[in-house]
């Protein structure tokens, strides 16, 4: 197909187009309607984004992305240290707080196990998550996975794993759907889903 546009606005709707949710068509109205809101949209959007890449860091106790290490969620002491939440990846955290499902600590994994995808267990932030539910203030451990395939094999291996240190495991209730990935869920159903757990 013949470029329409030079080749800077042809990159910007490249670069757009890989964002998730974004096709070939939305990332060319994104575009569009971006460089129309130069002043108001692209720079502000340009001064944002520079800052995001500068300051944004990964917390090295949960895995979750902010700005401050440990991270806001670690730092606020109105969280239950007794509850540690395992999640695959930071999306999923944040879905579960937009929900106020839970008051608990977090965990990232960065992923799950995964045969197909070549993920196996030191990939992911497992040996952390023992050590931290191991290290004696932690009572559950709530297993908030996307019920895939992977998913719930991710689940029965970190069970397997925290069996020896005498910790309820548990995990969302029916509430999230086969296949279901907890980022695109109401905040009703997660939150009917963390009221629900069961053990494993």
């Amino acid at each position: 197909m013949a470029s329409i546009a030079g080749p800077e606005i042809e990159r910007l709707i490249q670069l757009l187009g890989q964002v998730p949710g974004l096709g070939p068509r939305s990332a060319r109205r994104a575009a569009l309607h971006l460089i129309k809101k130069r002043e108001q949209l692209l720079s502000p959007l340009t001064d944002a984004m520079q800052m995001a890449r500068e300051k944004i860091i990964t917390c090295e106790t949960c895995g979750n992305i902010d700005t401050l290490a440990p991270c806001t969620l670690c730092r606020d002491a109105r969280r239950d240290e007794t509850i540690l939440v395992v999640v695959e990846d930071v999306a999923d955290l944040w879905a579960l707080e937009r929900a106020s499902a839970t008051n608990g600590r977090y965990h990232v994994l960065g992923g799950v196990l995964s045969a197909l995808d070549g993920i196996g267990p030191k990939d992911l932030a497992l040996d952390q998550l023992v050590a931290r539910a191991s290290s004696g203030g932690v009572r559950e451990v709530i297993l908030a996975l996307n019920a895939t395939v992977d998913g719930q094999t991710t689940a029965h291996y970190i069970t397997e794993l925290l069996s020896p240190y005498g910790i309820t495991v548990t995990k969302l209730a029916h509430g999230v759907p086969v296949g279901g990935e907890l980022d695109y869920l109401d905040e009703g159903t997660l939150s009917a889903a963390m009221r629900q757990r069961t053990a494993l």
